[in-house]
């Protein structure tokens, strides 16, 4: 059988378009647990690495500055967020993780790792690489 490279193309499009799918469900199952949505959670996963602007924020999640600044409310009368001062500009604010909101963080992005690695533990230490390899080369 021959398969074409368009054949081909569609898919690794199809294949990539299935994971994204299958992640996202996965993120919406692990974060109903703790009481978030799944772009609660996201947020609170962006935020590990430290404090971001607003409009960071917006870019990272994809979505528009009034929805964040609605789920950053939700998430800071739960105590998970804290708007700071931003250095440099009296208007603007950063926004933090507080220490509860680090740990559900940290409980959010643990609990997608554990189902990812229970769903691909079958997979030859050979194949594990390839796919690291070929996601990373996409990521880049």
């Amino acid at each position: 059988m021959v398969t074409t490279t368009a054949a081909r193309d569609t898919d690794l499009a199809s294949a990539l378009v299935q994971t994204m799918h299958r992640l996202q469900d996965l993120h919406a199952e692990t974060s109903r647990p703790l009481g978030l949505t799944p772009q609660q959670a996201h947020l609170l996963c962006v935020l590990i690495s430290g404090p971001l602007g607003m409009t960071e924020l917006s870019g990272i999640l994809s979505i528009e500055r009034s929805s964040l600044t609605s789920m950053v409310d939700r998430l800071e009368r739960r105590s998970l967020v804290a708007r700071i001062p931003s250095p440099g500009d009296r208007r603007a604010c950063r926004i933090e993780l507080t220490a509860d909101g680090l740990a559900v963080a940290h409980q959010a992005h643990d609990a997608v790792v554990t189902r990812i690695n229970s769903l691909t533990a079958a997979l030859p230490a050979a194949v594990r690489q390839t796919v690291i390899n070929a996601l990373q080369s996409i990521t880049a």
